[in-house]
């Protein structure tokens, strides 16, 4: 329902967006990103776009449409510490809405999702096993306090398992004069959750890296669980604004 909404919202209030905001024809209103995800128990790869009908430099509606799936492995307690190798897709179609205040954007989402975990051997103490709907709501900060600083981050929650997640990270400008606008380095800190997991990671990240209407972004670290297995972390990820 949420995106059927988002859809014929979108529709109607574009024409008038574009007239009330005074936006340009040539204005980018979808957005194209993909990531990538790998350490020692686990990869993962996601692709999506991002829609906003009144333009992404205007407040408004949005809507966001993700695919994913990877492949991981964990100690199952409930099978005696037997290694588990899980296969993983899901799908997202959430709704939400930006608001900019200042040097501060926020961005805020909700909507359905569907998961399907397969396990060797089959996990039966684990929620993911099988096929999941549910809810998810998420939330996302991007705040320069001053033209070469940054801090940004972001929080996910869904009914599927209580798996959450959350990212922090902080940033300062560099390479001014190599790249276009320079790009924002600094530390970040993100965790993952789940009923009977959890995973926490400390690393570094290069965030805002463009060539052309391409952006990049990377980061890498240490990942430790509640398995106590610890290992080197790496994310990549990328993202295009389409022009009408």
């Amino acid at each position: 329902m949420l995106v059927a909404v988002a859809f014929l919202v979108g529709a109607v209030c574009l024409p008038a967006g574009r007239s009330l905001a005074g936006g340009h024809e040539d204005e980018a209103r979808v957005l194209l990103f993909s990531g990538r995800d790998i350490w020692r128990n686990g990869a993962f790869v996601h692709t999506g776009l991002l829609a906003a009908p009144g333009g992404f430099e205007q407040n408004g509606l949005m809507l966001k449409l993700l695919i994913g799936g990877g492949v991981y492995r964990y100690n199952a307690g409930s099978l005696g510490g037997e290694q588990v190798i899980g296969v993983t897709w899901m799908h997202q179609a959430l709704a939400g809405f930006r608001i900019k205040r200042g040097d501060a954007e926020f961005k805020f989402f909700f909507g359905p999702e569907w998961q399907r975990h397969k396990l060797w051997p089959n996990d039966t103490g684990n929620r993911l096993s099988g096929q999941n709907f549910g809810l998810r709501m998420a939330g996302e900060l991007w705040y320069e306090p001053s033209r070469d600083a940054l801090i940004t981050g972001d929080v996910s929650i869904s009914s599927i398992a209580t798996s959450h997640s959350s990212r922090l990270a902080l940033g300062w400008r560099i390479a001014q004069e190599l790249l276009t606008d320079g790009v924002y380095v600094g530390p970040e800190a993100q965790y993952f959750g789940s009923d009977g997991y959890r995973q926490n990671r400390l690393g570094l990240h290069i965030t805002s890296m463009k060539t052309e209407s391409t952006e990049w972004s990377a980061a890498g670290g240490l990942a430790r669980d509640t398995d106590g297995r610890s290992g080197l972390y790496l994310r990549l990820g990328l993202s295009q604004k389409l022009t009408d």
